[in-house]
């Protein structure tokens, strides 16, 4: 009996392993590790907070917990557009800071092995490059990977974090 309890154990682990959620951005393919998703919502009102960086749109009230809003195409200086039915708000939960990141439009959950991942092409380009964790390959398809711990916790967004916890 220990044994099955042990085994079931070790396959619950790995049922997310490989597995990304993917989501679209100004005509490019992303995808965060799905470990991370909490559950993706339909844009709402965003509460603005003064003093914030430019890519915090502010604060959200999802069942009664406030949770910074991170606008990922400012986050990457990509050209801002009007919000639509597509746009969605990935929660994503690391390090128990839950934090919401809006997004053009959720496509699926992909299997990407890591055989099929491969490290992102040097660019003189620092911003973008430093939250990418590798291109995953799908059949003809390429999708740009991304280091969500980098992403949520590197400069303004760590203080952010730090600031919201505090009270």
């Amino acid at each position: 009996m220990a044994e099955e309890t042990t085994t079931t154990h070790f396959d619950a682990e790995d049922t997310q392993k490989d597995k990304y959620l993917t989501f679209h951005l100004a005509g490019e393919d992303y995808g965060i590790e799905i470990q991370y998703v909490i559950e993706i919502i339909g844009i709402q009102n965003i509460t603005d907070v003064p003093d914030m960086p430019t890519f915090i749109r502010g604060v959200i009230n999802l069942r009664g917990k406030v949770i910074p809003i991170m606008d990922v195409r400012a986050r990457f200086g990509i050209e801002a557009r009007d919000y639509d039915d597509r746009t969605c708000i990935i929660v994503v939960n690391i390090n128990s800071t839950e934090v919401g990141l809006v997004v053009d439009e959720v496509s699926e959950v992909a299997d990407i092995p890591e055989s099929n991942v491969e490290p992102a092409p040097r660019t003189h380009k620092n911003s973008e490059e430093s939250y990418i964790q590798g291109m995953g390959k799908i059949n003809t398809d390429v999708k740009i990977l991304l280091d969500v711990h980098k992403l949520l916790f590197s400069g303004e967004m760590q203080d952010l974090v730090k600031n919201l916890e505090e009270q």
